[in-house]
């Protein structure tokens, strides 16, 4: 079999009007997705220039398919199990601003590019302050927008028509206003003139989103049975379930550029994304961040088999009801519906979703989506949500890099796992003492979490004893029976 690439696939030609920043699973199977559905059915006529974010990436992969890649969609879709498989061919050129740091800036001058979208994790939209140089790539994804945004106002002599449609999809509150903080703080310290900034704050459209889609990536178990059934060779393969939704807010230019609501696919501009939002985040994220490192210390791998072991299934379960449920404002039967409509999507037997791959940034991902049910519980019910605290004592455990004899290939920012390390290097059994210490790591939780509540430290405490003495799958079993 050859590999896919126009050789054996019939690509349109399409101009890039969009630049992607990310080149990872989700935007592939979710974002690329919609925007091949708009080309299919006219809304649009657009390529994607996709940039990777960080040295190390994709695109030199996708460069060796023309950018060609199949999506597998896999799930049930009114009651019937469905599996399906197309050829993504939206995107039409790849760069890496590392290495070809001209070209990704010559897009800034492009009369056809006019939306930007982005998905650099929770930790890609922030200000990095040494991003001073911009004779050179930038490290951050701000920075590498900022001198993206720089260049199109130099060219076009600060015409407020070029502005672009900016939709950040990283799974941030406001996401949007958030980028266009952190654009406008590091234009700042760059001492860079006060007309550009002006320029950037106002001809460009910046809207805030959620997105929804469970993404488990490479479908290495069934890549024999998708290359049989296609006939070609794939290195890009991205499996995705069949459920998807993307909530943007109400911007007008960014609904005439991407008008994604208009091909029937589960696509709202809302007033309000907030609901949606604190929803998913709570609900859907939030539960796959609790069940992560106790599942994974139990010795389970995927969200599916973690759903249906008993134990861990009651925990996720009890967790979500009792413990988020109660701190999102929107009626309870819409609660409930949208609760066990998440438990069974991870129940899709078609989908093998790698806790390790939901583990990636962990402890940012504990202050976004657990920690604001955390202070919120603790501020509705006067108490302490005991499952939440039994995931942090387990997430805390799991950063000690060991499950069992086996090293846990842990992947967070290198400043929070030299913290991380430092905690378990300085234990010397006393579990209060750990417990406070990394309860009070402000650098993390940008507050003294010792301070939600005057017994959590020592829950917390007690957790972490029960796992550190016991093991994983005895502390939780005692827990969720006791």
């Amino acid at each position: 079999m050859q590999l896919i690439s126009k050789q054996i696939y019939n690509k349109p030609q399409r101009k890039i009007k969009i630049m992607q920043f990310g080149e990872g699973n989700f935007l592939r199977a979710f974002v690329e997705w919609i925007i091949q559905d708009l080309n299919d059915k006219g809304a649009i006529d657009a390529a994607v220039a996709v940039v990777q974010p960080m040295p190390f990436g994709r695109v030199k992969e996708l460069g060796d398919q023309d950018g060609l890649y199949t999506l597998r969609l896999e799930g049930i879709d009114g009651g019937k199990n469905v599996k399906k498989s197309q050829v993504i061919d939206v995107i039409g050129d790849c760069i890496n601003p590392f290495t070809q740091y001209d070209k990704f800036l010559s897009y800034g001058k492009s009369e056809d590019l006019e939306v930007i979208i982005s998905n650099t994790t929770e930790a890609g939209i922030a200000v990095d302050p040494t991003d001073t140089d911009f004779t050179v790539c930038p490290k951050s994804y701000p920075g590498k927008l900022l001198a993206l945004l720089k260049t199109r106002y130099d060219h076009f002599h600060g015409d407020k028509t070029k502005g672009l449609a900016i939709v950040p999809c990283e799974l941030i509150d406001d996401n949007g206003d958030e980028l266009y903080r952190c654009l406008t703080e590091l234009a700042k310290i760059n001492n860079m003139d006060a007309k550009f900034i002006e320029w950037m704050q106002t001809a460009n459209h910046f809207t805030s989103t959620l997105v929804d889609r469970i993404v488990p990536g490479y479908p290495r178990n069934e890549i024999e049975e998708i290359q049989k059934e296609t006939g070609y060779i794939d290195n890009n393969v991205v499996k995705g379930e069949i459920f998807h939704l993307w909530v943007l807010k109400k911007e007008a230019h960014v609904q005439k550029v991407l008008p994604a609501d208009k091909t029937g696919l589960n696509v709202i501009f809302a007033d309000d994304i907030h609901p949606y939002k604190q929803r998913k985040v709570k609900i859907l994220n939030g539960s796959h961040t609790a069940m992560v490192p106790v599942a994974y210390l139990c010795g389970i791998d995927t969200v599916g088999e973690s759903v249906n072991d008993k134990t861990i299934g009651k925990y996720v379960h009890d967790f979500v009801f009792d413990e988020v449920n109660p701190t999102i404002d929107l009626p309870q039967d819409q609660m409930v519906a949208f609760a066990n409509s998440v438990i069974e999507r991870y129940k899709n037997p078609y989908i093998r979703h790698e806790l390790m791959s939901i583990a990636l940034n962990s402890t940012t991902k504990f202050k976004t989506r657990l920690l604001p049910t955390l202070v919120d519980y603790v501020r509705i019910k006067k108490a302490l949500p005991q499952h939440l605290l039994f995931s942090y004592a387990a997430l805390v455990t799991f950063h000690k890099g060991k499950r069992g004899n086996e090293d846990i290939a842990l992947n967070d920012d290198p400043a929070y796992l030299a913290k991380w390390k430092e905690l378990w290097t300085n234990f010397d059994g006393d579990y209060n003492k750990l417990a406070k210490d990394a309860l009070g790591w402000k650098e993390a939780w940008d507050m003294d979490m010792n301070t939600i509540h005057p017994e959590i430290t020592a829950k917390v405490a007690k957790y972490l004893k029960a796992i550190g003495e016991k093991g994983m799958r005895s502390a939780v079993e005692e827990f969720v029976n006791g």
